[in-house]
């Protein structure tokens, strides 16, 4: 990475825009003192709502102001950004109707490597090897449809190609190359159109609002995602379905966190409960995780959102039984993460924001070393002088950043 913080690209997109702090808070609905803190280091913008008002009010793109991808020497934080050419190739170089590649396994072979090879890895974060298998399997499920055996056929190519196109999308998301995500997201949206599938629909639309560019759009966010699972409801009847629903209700709940509509965001998270107690507590066996566990752990992300105490966070993290995850798990790593970014906000738990940073390091590296809000965390307790042990774990994460200043 450049090694420059969030607060000083906020201090140069504003003087670039000739705004005084007292304007761009005004325009972002935010306090001028607020806006001088992260511009100084004194407060950590790592709320979505936040980001998206300064940058529209600015009127940049969010990577102009959290930083796009940055390569460091660290192997596990440089090394996943290799996935992207390759994925980005396979993506644009096909669509439904033509194929860039003249032959292909067999679908079913196909379709094994998509469910039982490349969606683990990716749950475990391992983008060096999901960016190794996932270009050519997206290539030959396109010649599949293009040119399908039969009906069967064709419907295997498609499920497994909205699944390719998702976990395409999230790896590129996870690694903040935003235009890659929604291209991906896009083809997932193209396949599951011509399968015809509601729930396989839900899929490429759950991506897609993970992927929304999001300066000034939190409010279309929470729109679409909440048109999403409108639409699914009524076709939500077999364990899949009911999973998808689940993520979207999730996302509905984010996403009003996001603008701060707190009753909304608890109606979500309600209607997530309710249907998660319809699934088993598997989260190892589910789309994306969905569980009681895993709506326990979104409700943590939620109120980091909507900024709840350091005291709250941690009372809502007792509620997870991490037990029931892989050990690397992604949904592990990001629930640590959550849990770390809202302590470090208050003094009295700082040092044990650091642990459990860490922890989400050690869980999943190539993650956590290109996370944007981490990154921010991690300088935001650096520049707040952090206790000498905590210092020290925090300039190992720095360095392994690529260096925070």
């Amino acid at each position: 990475m450049d090694g420059i913080t969030i607060g000083a690209r906020l201090r140069t997109l504003r003087r670039w825009r000739t705004m005084t702090q007292a304007e761009l808070a005004g325009l972002a609905g935010l306090s001028p003192s607020f806006v001088s803190m992260v511009e100084s280091g004194q407060r950590p913008l790592d709320r979505r709502s936040h980001i998206a008002a300064l940058a529209s009010a600015l009127k940049v793109s969010e990577t102009d102001l959290v930083g796009g991808p940055h390569l460091s020497p660290d192997r596990l934080q440089s090394d996943p950004h290799m996935a992207i050419p390759p994925l980005r190739v396979a993506l644009q170089t096909n669509n439904l109707t033509r194929s860039a590649v003249d032959r292909a396994r067999p679908v079913a072979e196909l379709h094994r490597e998509v469910f039982g090879a490349i969606e683990p890895l990716r749950r475990v974060c391992d983008y060096v090897r999901v960016g190794q298998l996932l270009p050519a399997v997206i290539d030959e499920l396109y010649w599949h449809v293009t040119a399908p055996e039969d009906e069967a056929a064709c419907q295997l190519a498609l499920e497994a190609l909205v699944e390719a196109c998702v976990i395409a999308a999230a790896v590129a998301k996870e690694l903040h190359y935003m235009d890659l995500a929604c291209l991906a997201a896009q083809r997932a949206e193209e396949a599951a159109a011509l399968l015809g599938d509601p729930v396989q629909k839900g899929k490429a639309d759950f991506m897609w609002l993970l992927s929304f560019p999001r300066a000034g759009s939190w409010d279309r966010t929470l729109a679409a995602a909440e048109q999403a699972a409108n639409d699914l409801e009524p076709y939500a009847r077999d364990p899949l379905g009911r999973q998808v629903l689940g993520m979207l209700t999730l996302t509905a709940a984010m996403s009003a966190a996001s603008v701060q509509r707190g009753d909304l965001a608890a109606h979500w998270l309600g209607e997530a409960g309710k249907i998660s107690g319809q699934v088993p507590d598997e989260p190892t066996r589910t789309w994306q995780a969905f569980s009681p566990t895993n709506v326990a752990m979104w409700r943590v992300s939620v109120g980091v959102e909507r900024g709840e105490s350091g005291g709250a966070v941690l009372e809502m993290a007792r509620d997870v039984n991490l037990g029931l995850l892989e050990p690397k798990a992604s949904r592990r790593a990001g629930f640590l993460a959550d849990v770390g970014r809202g302590l470090a906000r208050e003094p009295q738990t700082r040092v044990e924001a650091v642990r459990w940073l860490r922890q989400a390091e050690d869980v999943a590296p190539q993650r956590i070393r290109n996370s944007a809000a981490v990154q921010e965390t991690v300088a935001y307790l650096l520049n707040r002088a952090v206790a000498a042990a905590g210092g020290r774990e925090l300039r190992g994460m720095a360095a392994r950043m690529g260096g925070l200043r």
